[in-house]
């Protein structure tokens, strides 16, 4: 067991004039199952590098473990080689008979790590690095967001696995998985870093507690300032006019008064004055007191959305739909039966390349130019729109002059200013820019290249067209990879207010079971 300790560590990337890391410090123990989690575009992954050596900072990050990093590199010439070719590369220090005894715990089966990289699928690569990952000895693991594009399947194979496990940071914004697999939080909170002791739920439930007595306080200290400067207000006029009686006086009126009554009317103006000043630095100090009460408060504004009412009930029809790849004869799906009608939120569920991104690009292609917009689609072909040709079988109707909103589970093409991905897609650019703050992009961010995001800003950015577009039916194909915890529960609540018709791709456990309507199994 040993410790990292950070002291006073400031970072800022070549160029920014924002600090990623300002004077921060605090203690880890490599002994933990560590949870790290904070808005997009906060740190995280930085922070993981720096503990590589990434990257040079100031102040200092002290240990005497050695530090190793999921998911390791993979260029594209790298897909050519096995697993086995790659694991000298990967983790030095790694035995192969070590990784073959990881992969039964990961559902894999050892013919895997001597298979060209390229055929293996998103998930099984995931997995096969994890095995890599673990098979060292004495090393603190680094694993950033390892579910991503993973299917429920593997989802509960990495969680049991990693569940199994300690002496890592588990970078992730999936709940359940957060839940299950962590012991304790470390938590870049807006302006400031904690760390706590249990799972994200137990976190969660703490932070609500603090910071409804926080927002208490805040009101408490509000209404004393309230009280006080009105307390100091009346006493400041008090001595204002009883100073003015000093000088001058009308005998016949006040026959009681002399010159003596002079010095007695300083001396009572004195006192008010001191009452003054002595309520005005009570002011000051409630002011200090309530300083800093909200500083991290995550306050998430709630969304609105403007869906449309089709005159038609029912919005998508398959029966006894197939589809398959002109290059392929086995088919993606084969005899699928379903509905979708106003108001449903229906989910897509099955394993990586089962179909559901097919399914997706047939719906959406039923209403490209040159299309049969709303004709059955029977032992016909569909186009997509980036050419792909679909061949299908059975009935998929998709009515004419449905507008759709479509958030594509890739944000990686993204580039160019945010001005010109607003013209490009006809939105109206105020609109956007307002969205993206309401899911916490920084003003900052607005003058950058999309290039330059995170995984998480793109990806909000995709989401925030959507939302902005009035449509009847909203397409989603996992648009939660690498959107942080907040932004997830808060598209949860816009979901449950405006309750649109949706098509959705997701493998987020929590927020399936709260919004889906029906799921259906691919």
């Amino acid at each position: 067991m040993a410790e990292i300790c950070v002291t006073n560590l400031t970072f800022a990337y070549e160029g920014s004039f924002d600090n990623i890391f300002e004077n921060v410090s605090f203690t880890l123990d490599t002994d933990w199952r560590l949870g790290f989690i904070g808005r997009n575009g906060k740190g995280k992954t930085t922070f993981l590098r720096l503990l590589m050596g990434d990257h040079e900072y100031t102040g200092s990050i002290r240990t005497s473990t050695h530090f190793d990093f999921f998911p390791y590199p993979l260029s594209e010439a790298d897909r050519d080689r096995t697993a086995d070719d790659m694991i000298e590369r990967w983790k030095p220090d790694a035995e192969p008979w070590r990784v073959l005894a990881e992969l039964p715990a990961l559902s894999l089966e050892p013919e895997l790590l001597y298979r060209p990289l390229r055929t293996l699928s998103y998930g099984e690569r995931t997995k096969v690095m994890l095995a890599v990952l673990f098979s060292g000895e004495g090393d603190f693991l680094l694993i950033d967001e390892p579910t991503n594009h993973l299917d429920a399947g593997a989802r509960e194979i990495v969680k049991k696995y990693l569940a199994s496990k300690k002496g890592y940071i588990l970078v992730s914004h999936d709940r359940d998985l957060l839940d299950a697999c962590t012991d304790h939080i470390l938590v870049l909170n807006r302006a400031s870093i904690e760390v706590q002791a249990g799972n994200f739920s137990s976190w969660w439930e703490n932070k609500e507690r603090a910071d409804a007595f926080a927002i208490a306080e805040n009101e408490k200290h509000k209404k004393e300032i309230r009280k006080l400067s009105a307390a100091a207000d009346r006493a400041a006029r008090w001595a204002d006019k009883n100073e003015a009686t000093k000088i001058g006086f009308d005998p016949a009126k006040e026959p009681d008064r002399n010159i003596s009554t002079r010095s007695y009317i300083g001396a009572k103006t004195k006192k008010m004055q001191s009452r003054v000043k002595a309520v005005e630095g009570r002011i000051e100090r409630e002011i200090e007191q309530q300083e800093g009460l909200l500083r991290d408060i995550e306050r998430v504004p709630d969304l609105k959305l403007t869906p449309l009412t089709y005159h038609k009930n029912r919005l998508i029809e398959a029966k006894d739909f197939s589809l398959r790849y002109p290059d392929s004869t086995d088919y993606v799906i084969r005899s699928l039966t379903f509905e979708l009608d106003q108001g449903e939120r229906v989910f897509l569920r099955g394993a990586n390349g089962c179909g559901k991104s097919s399914l997706i690009k047939a719906v959406l292609g039923k209403l490209q130019p040159g299309s049969s917009d709303g004709a059955p689609a029977e032992e016909g072909a569909i186009r997509t729109s980036d050419g792909t040709i679909l061949l299908t079988e059975g009935i998929l109707n998709v009515p004419g002059g449905l507008t759709i909103s479509y958030v594509n589970q890739d944000a990686s093409h993204l580039s160019g200013s945010l001005r010109e991905y607003a013209e490009s897609h006809k939105l109206n650019y105020s609109l956007l820019l307002t969205l993206l703050r309401k899911l916490d992009l920084e003003r900052l961010q607005f003058e950058k290249d999309l290039s330059e995001y995170s995984e998480g800003q793109k990806k909000k950015v995709l989401i925030a067209a959507s939302l902005i577009t009035p449509a009847h039916l909203y397409i989603w194909d996992e648009p939660l990879n690498y959107i942080d915890v907040f932004s997830r529960m808060q598209i949860e609540r816009l979901i449950e207010a405006f309750r649109p018709t949706m098509l959705l791709v997701e493998h987020d456990v929590r927020f399936t079971e709260k919004l889906a309507s029906r799921v259906i199994d691919l």
